[in-house]
């Protein structure tokens, strides 16, 4: 038995799996699709969105999808993705690239327990980011 995260996007609120997942394998040095399933022509949803996906970043496999409803719920900073990064350097990186056009909830700082921040990238997804002293 595994416990696998699962994301779910919403195209009709502008967030797409396949652009996060091509901006986050392109971000983490392990990153990579390991395989994608696309809607075609007459299945339930926009034909090209995904039916289906699974990557992985930082050690971790996701699977992930495009809603083929729009749903009142999106991605809550109550669930993040905490990242312990090897260096402050790649933190700051890692940081810089998902703050584009999101929203920092804890800038890049020390909150007393070392190098730390938590920021929501554009597609709604979380992450905490931790550095070592």
């Amino acid at each position: 038995m595994q416990a696998t995260p699962f994301l779910t996007f919403q195209p009709a609120t502008g967030s797409s799996a396949a652009e996060a997942m091509t901006m986050y394998v392109e971000l983490f040095d392990d990153g990579q699709i390991l395989f994608e399933q696309r809607r075609g022509p007459g299945d339930y949803g926009d034909e090209g969105t995904i039916f289906l996906a699974e990557f992985i970043v930082a050690g971790q496999k996701f699977r992930c999808s495009d809603s083929a409803i729009t749903h009142e719920w999106n991605f809550s900073p109550a669930i993040s993705l905490w990242i312990d990064c090897p260096s402050i350097d790649e933190q700051q990186r890692l940081f810089t690239a998902l703050a584009v056009e999101g929203r920092e909830h804890m800038p890049l700082g020390d909150y007393g327990f070392g190098p730390f921040g938590w920021v929501q990238d554009r597609f709604g997804v979380n992450w905490q980011l931790a550095a070592p002293a």
